[in-house]
């Protein structure tokens, strides 16, 4: 292996590059292998996975999931496919997934069904398909690229300024010097050597040297982002691998030719709405996009295409490029900064409306002039330029800058604009945001690939095509109801009959779990597989409609007496979504202050262990905020009751979705149906999901909120959102069945 060098060797290491993932078949091996025999069916790989598990048995959702995606890609249609928890859909995916030539690529919203995908589904499925297919197909794990360690940052990270890094470097360096050690014309004095990042950065630097794949995630322990930001590159910065010192070695370039080799390609959101963003450079070209967590979708792609501007950032942006400036045009740039800076601090937090405030436009037309001026002293980017690496670094951050700055003078009507403040005071931002991805999604999502989506969450009210025309297909408006289906509809809810008065159930008649109707669009259609689970036999939707209508922030009296009845019925085993931490707060104070009951509140311990605990302290409770509504997987006896305040409908100072819905009110509609609502019933759904997690589970899910069953308006279509549980506005049914579940 080599070594940190120093002078003008630079860094140089040399590692063994690992092996596409579960195997080393080459591009030939792998073709000879598809051309063996006729190639399997979609569904024959997967009878040959659930084959391969014990006690494996195919369900009738998973069969239908996988046959249709075989259909839509000989079709050339794009899918939607709502598959309720249990269902198994990853399966359901990547066996016909299997089938189709070149890398397919599959995109998720989190780690952790990324890393259950990679680390358990992809693994268990080469190995029982590898007898069928004649060869063991191989995968790939493909992330942005400042998840992997950057030699050239490694080697220039002397140079970064001070306040960027543990190095107290001169402002000219003629005489090189790589990472930690002095060049032969001026010293580098490492400053904090012997604290804790720098003993990080120390620990990053011998991992550079044994690492294989340069990915953070493989890095354990762990190091803390500002250590990682010294040895990693953001995409915007790179000078790309034939200009860079080590592009013959770099990390990140070496994931993108592994992905380019693979069957099946994980990747994330996130990047998947970078690489439309870029006109599809950066994932490898593919027929077939699988998109989990679909209902995650849109908020990335609106996050990618989000910008802002920060004093901090300019303030490091300038010293970053000082060198390679004129003194005044430094000053200029220090001076839109310090304008930035008294503009946030004049302005209010919240969403802009009545065009730029006068200091903050003045501030965004100093940036522009001074950052244009700034790119101009730089210059290209020549091939034997000394200094590739820095100099594309500077010219990033500047570009950045002056588009976003520009973006924000032009004030377009498809952009959003706020001030952006935290509740410390040590974050002020102006920030600008896509109206709306719609368009975006329609023009780069779908063209030379198929698309399926899918999600436990993606019918909403009954309906997909309101997460169609969110995902930008063009959806037929649903037809309107009959008089009397409307009025049907404003009795009945999921798991109620339509017989049933308000507060009353009539034994035994429960509706069936019906799927929800198929819709379909020029060129896609949907389908929901349904569950393998018995909602209406194994929970219970609970609405204490009889509580006045939430008003007031936090919990109110009546919710936390109706929320402390529940808990002590069952004994603890509660998970708490709340819609504040102030409410979270409040509850976990009342079921201390009343009970004996453990109460495990998040942000006083990390999240992974408050989960672990909750699993396994029967008696406990897990009170907690959004960040618990989803990815939550708790079966079994410790969650049978969970509680919800109130329905989660967007802040009023939600700035893009307050602007999503006063666009819809100018137009004519009504901007509370058609963006706060199908949000809410987003994350309610989410939230209601983390009962029933097997087939074994039971319990209660108690919303808090009367509206969901008062509200003629927007309930039922929630309600239709949602799994088809025994429904009850019986308070003293709904604690007879935790009473009875307490004693089983």
């Amino acid at each position: 292996m080599g070594a940190v060098g120093v002078g003008g060797a630079g860094y140089r290491r040399t590692v063994t590059p690992p092996r596409t993932a579960t195997g080393s078949a080459t591009p030939s091996a792998r073709a000879k292998g598809r051309r063996r025999g006729a190639r399997p069916s979609g569904t024959e790989l997967l009878a040959a996975a659930v084959g391969a598990v014990p006690g494996g048995a195919e369900r009738p959702g998973q069969l239908q999931m996988t046959t249709a995606i075989e259909e839509c890609v000989a079709g050339g249609e794009h899918l939607l496919v709502q598959a309720g928890t249990g269902t198994g859909k990853s399966l359901a995916y990547l066996a016909p997934a299997l089938t189709v030539d070149g890398p397919v690529v599959v995109s998720t919203a989190t780690l952790a069904l990324q890393s259950q995908l990679v680390d358990h589904d992809l693994p268990r499925l080469a190995d029982a398909v590898e007898p069928v297919l004649g060869r063991r197909p191989t995968f790939a794990v493909l992330k942005g690229r400042h998840h992997y360690l950057c030699l050239a940052r490694l080697d220039n990270s002397t140079e970064e300024e001070p306040e960027d890094t543990l190095f107290d470097a001169p402002a000219a360096r003629p005489g090189g010097g790589t990472l930690g050690k002095p060049g032969p014309a001026q010293p580098v004095k490492w400053l904090g050597e012997a604290g804790r990042l720098g003993k990080q950065v120390e620990r990053l630097r011998d991992w550079a040297e044994k690492t294989a794949t340069g990915d953070r995630d493989e890095l354990d322990p762990g190091v803390e982002d500002q250590a990682w930001r010294l040895v990693s590159m953001p995409a915007r910065e790179c000078v790309g691998a034939a200009r860079c010192p080590f592009g013959q070695e770099c990390f990140a370039e070496a994931s993108r030719a592994r992905a380019r080799e693979a069957d099946i390609v994980v990747t994330n959101h996130s990047l998947l709405a970078v690489d439309m963003l870029a006109d599809r450079h950066i994932v490898p070209p593919h027929k077939l996009l699988i998109v989990d967590e679909a209902h995650e979708l849109a908020d990335r792609v609106s996050s990618a295409a989000q910008a802002e501007l920060v004093p901090e950032l300019i303030d490091r942006t300038t010293r970053r490029a000082r060198t390679l400036l004129r003194p005044e045009t430094a000053e200029a740039l220090t001076a839109a900064g310090d304008a930035l800076a008294v503009g946030l601090a004049e302005a209010p937090a919240g969403r802009i409306t009545a065009g730029l405030p006068t200091p903050l436009r003045e501030a965004c037309t100093l940036l522009d002039a001074a950052t244009r001026s700034a790119l101009d002293a730089i210059g290209d980017i020549k091939a034997d330029d000394p200094d590739p690496v820095r100099k594309q670094q500077a010219k990033a951050a500047l570009d950045e800058l002056s588009t976003t700055a520009q973006r924000l003078l032009e004030e377009g009507d498809h952009d959003v604009a706020w001030v952006e403040k935290n509740d410390s005071g040590n974050r002020r931002a102006l920030v600008v945001a896509p109206l709306s991805v719609a368009g975006t999604l329609a023009t780069h999502l779908y063209d030379e690939r198929t698309v399926v989506a899918t999600s436990a969450t993606l019918a909403l009210g009954g309906r997909f095509d309101t997460v169609a025309r969110a995902l930008g297909l063009d959806a037929p408006p649903p037809a309107p109801p009959t008089p009397a289906a409307a009025a049907q509809a404003a009795r009945t809810g999921p798991g109620r009959p339509a017989a049933e008065a308000p507060g009353r159930r009539l034994a035994g008649d429960v509706t069936p779990n019906a799927v929800v109707p198929a819709t379909e669009g020029p060129g896609w259609r949907s389908l929901d597989v349904g569950s393998p689970f018995d909602y209406a036999r194994q929970g219970i939707l609970y609405v204490a409609a009889h509580l006045p209508r939430p008003s007031v922030s936090g919990l109110p009296d009546a919710a936390g007496e109706e929320l402390l009845g529940l808990v002590e019925a069952l004994g603890g085993r509660t998970l708490g979504l709340f819609s504040s931490r102030r409410a979270a707060q409040q509850a976990a104070e009342l079921v201390r202050a009343r009970t004996d009951l453990p109460v495990l509140l998040q942000g006083e311990e990390a999240l992974p262990l408050l989960v672990r605990r909750f699993r396994e302290e029967r008696a406990s409770c897990l009170f907690g905020v959004m960040s618990l509504w989803q990815g939550v997987d708790v079966p079994g006896d410790a969650c049978q009751l969970v509680v919800i305040d109130r329905l989660p409908f967007p802040r009023p100072d939600e700035p893009l979705a307050a602007a999503r819905a006063a666009a819809v009110d100018a137009g004519g509609g009504s901007g509370f149906a058609a963006v706060s609502v199908p949000i809410a019933a987003v994350r309610l759904a989410q939230g209601v999901g983390r009962l029933i997690r097997a087939t074994g589970d039971k319990g209660v899910v108690a919303v808090l909120d009367s509206r969901l069953e008062t509200a003629r308006g927007y309930g039922p279509f929630l309600r239709r959102s949602l799994p088809p549980f025994w429904y009850t506005t019986r308070p003293e049914v709904a604690r007879g069945a935790l009473e009875r579940l307490a004693k089983s």
